[in-house]
């Protein structure tokens, strides 16, 4: 697998990176546990030391970094879809979450075959960190998912309603109310919600 730029010692690591549950126990999950946790440790490691924004603006870059979305965006660039395992019980295309599983589990595969630089290296070659200047996220409904998910336990919901000539949305997280929005559209309306819980929970705009 060439397009990895990196070459396992021991293949049946990258096998069992790439082997779906449905196929065989010995699968890809436990590798991703592993992974996940060095992605978040070294993104977020990577920014620490090269990136002088406020604490709550580390936090939006790293969750872009490490969300399902981007790790989709690494695994279609990586050309992976024909290498995956998958058992015959398995229907369809590769859903989103396996290939942000697969790209974490590569990522544990690599840091047991070869130690943190190696990993450190792969992802810098393919996380694209340095272009971080250039991220600009306004949907702030997936920011905002993204963020709640990544560092609280809790369950969100929108509760958008007729207002006047628009619509009004509120946000909850479990039962509290976080903030509210207002716009000519519900989605508009949970955007502005969105937004402003972002700048009250992270103290950024």
């Amino acid at each position: 697998m060439k397009n990895l730029n990196y070459k396992f010692k021991n293949q049946k690591l990258l096998e069992r990176a790439l082997t779906h549950s449905s196929k065989s126990s010995e699968n890809y999950e436990r590798l991703e546990f592993l992974g996940d946790s060095i992605l978040d440790f070294l993104v977020a490691e990577y920014f620490y030391f090269n990136c002088d924004e406020s604490e709550g603006k580390l936090t939006v870059l790293r969750s872009h970094y490490v969300s399902e979305n981007y790790l989709v965006k690494i695994f279609d660039n990586l050309n992976l879809s024909n290498d995956i395992i998958l058992g015959k019980s398995y229907q369809g295309e590769i859903s989103k979450a396996i290939k942000g599983d697969v790209v974490e589990a590569i990522i544990g595969a690599i840091y047991i075959d070869g130690g943190i630089k190696k990993v450190k290296d792969f992802i810098r070659g393919h996380f694209d960190l340095d272009n971080y200047k250039n991220f600009v996220d306004d949907n702030y409904k997936s920011k905002l998912q993204e963020l709640v998910q990544g560092n609280f336990k809790c369950k969100m919901n929108y509760v958008t309603l007729p207002y006047e000539n628009g619509f009004k949305s509120s946000f909850y997280m479990d039962e509290d109310k976080i903030s509210e929005g207002f716009g000519l559209s519900k989605l508009e309306a949970e955007q502005s919600a969105a937004k402003i819980a972002i700048e009250k929970l992270f103290l950024i705009g």
